[in-house]
């Protein structure tokens, strides 16, 4: 799985999820963070890639279309840190959601968190 990551987060979500194994970019790296949406789908879709947002835009889009896959992450304004604790406590319930073909996957805080 490869991922990109919108705008809204920040670049520590795409290093880490490199540092984790895991093949990630954001979008400021493709120079894409002043892009459209339409334009992001259209680069997650050519190059397979599963988009990470809070958007609801691109879940609604994945929601009518199998071609890209969305972590829509619901966890609000949060710290880097709280963002990292998620992702890395319910990671590898999205990676399976991933795997079998779920085109939206939403990340919701903990239960402690």
């Amino acid at each position: 799985m490869k991922f990109i990551v919108d705008n809204q987060w920040p670049v520590a979500l795409a290093d880490w999820r490199v540092a984790s194994g895991w093949d990630a970019v954001h979008e400021l790296e493709l120079q894409l963070n002043t892009s459209p949406h339409t334009e992001i789908w259209n680069y997650a879709k050519t190059n397979k890639l599963v988009v990470i947002s809070k958007d609801e835009d691109f879940s609604h889009r994945a929601s009518f279309t199998s071609h890209v896959q969305v972590v829509w992450v619901r966890l609000g304004n949060c710290r880097n840190k709280a963002l990292l604790s998620a992702f890395e406590k319910q990671m590898s319930t999205i990676a399976a959601a991933l795997k079998t073909g779920a085109s939206v996957i939403e990340l919701w805080p903990s239960a402690d968190e």
